[in-house]
């Protein structure tokens, strides 16, 4: 699971990194407002734990943002001691969830678990890249008029791959985002699933997954 921390405090978003880290997360840090919006609209994330005290936009702006926008990434608001008001705030602005500072790591870990078992299959909107559609609700991959069949771990890659379109994603990336965060074996599987899927997809859509010397795998999106 890949997760935004948006965080002005270096030293509580260092010991929350690492703690998320050690439980199996992959970690993303902002530090204002402004780079955690960006950054939440630049790429994909499964949740998203969002400070209220920040510099540029604060925490409301950014959630309310987010929303208005059509992304309903599961968002755990973080807010002060003894701050109902801002609970109400961050629940009205469109938060899924609040912690109140301080917390323990055990409850931060309960509440993101609890956020991403409720977000399972929520907002399954479609990709569309060229002649390729992906619906992760459904999970089924079209190219054209044509349905093309995938494992369950191929439609992963491609879907990593959709949700970051255009973007050079490496091998490692695709690893972290598809395979289980323990994952020990050859990191060239990863090569072994991007041509089956240029296989399945054939000639037309399966030239849309490009390979990037030295760096990993795009999917070429003209709009990027």
């Amino acid at each position: 699971m890949k997760l935004l921390l948006v965080e002005d405090d270096m030293k509580i978003a260092t010991a929350i990194k690492r703690g998320l880290e050690a439980d199996g997360f992959n970690v993303e840090v902002a530090f204002n407002g402004n780079d955690g919006l960006w950054m939440a609209t630049e790429s994909h994330y499964d949740l998203i734990v969002l400070d209220i005290l920040l510099p540029g936009r604060n925490g409301f702006v950014v959630c309310s943002e987010l929303r208005r926008a059509g992304d309903w990434t599961p968002i755990l608001m973080l807010t002060a001691k003894d701050g109902e008001l801002d609970e109400a705030e961050a629940l009205d602005t469109g938060a899924d969830d609040y912690l109140t500072k301080p917390f323990s790591f055990p409850v931060l870990i309960a509440h993101i678990r609890a956020l991403l078992r409720r977000s399972v299959g929520r907002n399954p909107t479609p990709f569309e890249v060229e002649a390729l559609r992906l619906d992760p609700g459904r999970r089924r991959v079209w190219c054209g008029a044509d349905e093309v069949v995938l494992t369950a771990r191929e439609f992963d890659v491609m879907e990593c791959l959709m949700r970051r379109a255009g973007q050079v994603l490496s091998k490692s990336e695709i690893l972290a985002g598809v395979w289980e965060f323990d994952f020990e074996g050859d990191p060239n599987i990863v090569e072994v699933y991007v041509g089956r899927l240029r296989r399945k997809l054939g000639d037309r859509c399966g030239q849309l997954i490009e390979t990037v010397r030295g760096a990993g795998y795009r999917l070429a999106d003209d709009a990027n």
